[in-house]
């Protein structure tokens, strides 16, 4: 019984945990700003079978940096994009490690210091972080 109740807390606890360190992140790279839509594009599927190898493109024309957040992963930091002013393209892409279907999260700092956002859910059928 104990078990099962602590299975339970960690069903309630961890996600919640998640969130705040996701908006932690969010908020440190942000310096508290407000975040805008529109502006960036993050490419994700929106199934992915094993949660080992998810393919992502991020983009946003005029972006000084773009950060990766994967909000359901016990650490949600997945990568800083930083593009100079001779960068061909402010665009990236990568694969990431997911634990279970969660949004992946995407801010870009523009080049006039305003922040924009893109989220996706990722379905994952097998996790990637020994789920």
């Amino acid at each position: 019984m104990a078990l099962g109740l602590g299975a339970l807390a960690a069903a309630f606890v961890l996600p919640k945990v998640a969130v705040a360190a996701t908006d932690d992140a969010i908020a440190a790279f942000t310096g508290g700003a407000s975040v805008g839509q529109g502006g960036i594009t993050l490419t994700a599927p929106e199934i992915a079978e094993n949660g080992n190898t998810v393919p992502i493109e991020v983009s946003a024309p005029g972006a000084e940096a773009i950060m990766v957040l994967a909000a359901g992963n016990p650490n949600p930091d997945v990568a800083t994009f930083n593009f100079g002013p001779l960068s061909g393209a402010q665009s990236a892409s990568t694969r990431i490690r997911l634990a279970e279907t969660q949004d992946v999260v995407a801010i870009a700092r523009m080049g006039d210091g305003s922040f924009v956002e893109a989220r996706q859910e990722v379905k994952v059928t097998i996790g990637g972080c020994g789920g």
